[in-house]
């Protein structure tokens, strides 16, 4: 069993936001098998085989509620989730099985609900804000130009959830590992 959750916030206004990357994945992964999430209080869910993905809809600081009311047929081991990283430039990718927080409410949440910091991340690179509030920043849309580089790690992403569902974390591992240097230099090249 594998349990695949994006972190974002829900509703309209937070669609394009740079804290909503993990929705984001998650929706285009899903979009491209034919699926079409369904609803529960906490959470809306796609079910696939052998495999759960998960957008929380408590908003990033509560994702762990969310969390936790799934886990009852998943070990923390099964878990992956995908969440924006603003210590990473834009675009980057980096893959966990535990480690710190970077002050990421969304994860601190997770963990508090959970109990342990150790479980699977996949983080993605938002940028950081320069002169800008934090929370203004991470709630801020992707420019243009970063958009074309969330295209191409599109692509990469969904070689990577496809590799974690078929195997497991290691694997998912090696595959980063393989590819990590061809994808960072298509996104070198759309960096100006």
């Amino acid at each position: 069993m594998r349990l695949i959750i994006g972190l974002g916030n829900p509703g309209k206004k937070y669609r394009n936001n740079r804290h909503n990357i993990g929705f984001q994945v998650i929706e285009n992964h899903v979009k491209m098998k034919g699926f079409t999430f369904r609803k529960r209080l906490l959470y809306d869910f796609v079910k696939d085989n052998d495999v759960l993905y998960v957008k929380p809809k408590t908003y990033m600081n509560n994702s762990g509620n969310a969390v936790t009311s799934i886990l009852t047929k998943y070990k923390v081991d099964d878990i992956l989730i995908i969440v924006d990283d603003i210590y990473l430039p834009i675009g980057e990718i980096r893959i966990r099985q535990d480690g710190g927080f970077g002050g990421h409410n969304g994860l601190i949440s997770i963990a508090e609900a959970l109990g342990t910091d150790k479980f699977n991340r996949l983080r993605i690179g938002v940028g950081s804000p320069e002169n800008e509030i934090l929370s203004n920043y991470v709630l801020s849309d992707f420019s243009k130009s970063e958009q074309e580089i969330l295209k191409v790690i599109s692509g990469f992403t969904e070689t990577l959830l496809n590799e974690y569902i078929k195997g497991d974390f290691k694997d998912l591992l090696d595959t980063y590992s393989k590819l990590r240097k061809s994808y960072s230099e298509k996104i070198d090249q759309l960096i100006p």
